[in-house]
């Protein structure tokens, strides 16, 4: 099978492309290497896989309509995993353009290129931020995702509903992954655990916000492949085409069309995962206390059963293993 993944220079996409090469399969990458953050260790990445027989590079920007039509036509995808985006809620605040442009712009071209490449499966990144100002907990995919607290949240929510349509009208079957807070090894230098992770290796204070009173659903990253890869053959069919309307195989009564929440469904406070980050390398935080953010919520929690009843998904990784794993990590690449 071949395999078009996007975003393979980054975190999320340079896993899941290494995975899928060790399991034998072709895999097209794409990724246009934006300098969001450091691009050495985007490169980096690239090297764990540029070098795979399997393996073929298409350094594009999906928002490059003909080159994508391109890369469709040439290599002939039969699933496609989209993982590129403009990420980070913070920096939708002041950068609005930078997702409009990948976010919706470069989806809409994922949707064209599936449309008429005939892939017989598209799984594409969403985001737990899409639930936005829910406070139901844990949050299942049938709860409402309409108050999109921040813009980037916004251009996620919006893929939903833009392959929805697709999905309906040219019957793509689609899957939404709604990701809970990805760690692990190789990961990116914008999110907390990252940033704790140097202040304190170099001692300098920590920006500690919702003054440490935050809960996260904190995902390793290989329980994260685990989960996308197993996913990859389950096909969404339209429940109004099935004997039961069972939501777990379709969430729409048009369409072949899924949302997905992944995530680890265990719940850790802030203050308890920079302590635990402490004891992994063995130096103490300076915290400077700070209130919440624009666009971020205090609490994110999944529920996983949708995921586990269709592909026996079961996240195993503690949140001590995996921070462990990733100071490890940390500390062997910056020395």
């Amino acid at each position: 099978m071949t395999y078009l993944v996007t975003g393979t220079a980054g975190f999320i996409g340079n896993h899941v492309a290494l995975a899928l090469l060790e399991r034998g399969e072709q895999v097209v990458g794409v990724d246009n290497l934006t300098d969001y953050y450091d691009l050495s260790l985007k490169e980096a990445r690239l090297a764990r896989i540029k070098e795979h027989k399997n393996f073929t590079e298409a350094r594009i920007d999906i928002a490059d309509r003909t080159v994508l039509e391109t890369v469709f036509a040439t290599h002939k995808p039969d699933y496609v995993i989209h993982l590129a985006a403009q990420a980070g809620v913070r920096h939708s605040i002041n950068h609005p353009q930078d997702y409009l442009h990948s976010n919706l712009a470069g989806f809409l071209n994922i949707l064209e290129g599936c449309r008429h490449g005939g892939v017989k499966h598209l799984l594409y990144a969403s985001t737990s931020s899409a639930y936005g100002a829910n406070t139901k907990q844990p949050f299942k995919e049938t709860h409402s995702a309409d108050h999109p607290v921040s813009f980037y949240a916004a251009t996620k929510r919006a893929n939903e509903l833009m392959a929805h349509s697709y999905s309906h009208l040219y019957h793509i079957p689609t899957s939404g992954l709604r990701f809970f807070t990805v760690y692990g090894p190789w990961g990116r230098p914008d999110m907390a655990y990252f940033k704790f992770t140097k202040a304190i290796t170099e001692g300098t204070p920590i920006d500690v916000y919702g003054k440490g009173e935050m809960f996260r659903d904190f995902t390793y990253i290989d329980d994260v492949v685990d989960g996308i890869i197993k996913l990859c053959p389950v096909l969404p069919s339209p429940y109004a085409a099935l004997e039961s309307h069972d939501l777990v195989l379709g969430a729409s009564p048009v369409a072949p069309f899924e949302i997905y929440n992944i995530g680890n469904e265990q719940v850790v406070k802030l203050t308890d995962f920079i302590a635990i980050l402490e004891d992994k390398i063995g130096k103490p935080a300076i915290k400077n206390l700070m209130g919440m953010q624009q666009g971020d919520v205090r609490l994110t929690h999944a529920n996983t059963d949708k995921l586990a009843r269709v592909t026996g998904f079961a996240p195993d990784t503690s949140i001590e293993d995996g921070l462990g794993r990733f100071v490890d990590w940390y500390k062997s690449y910056y020395g």
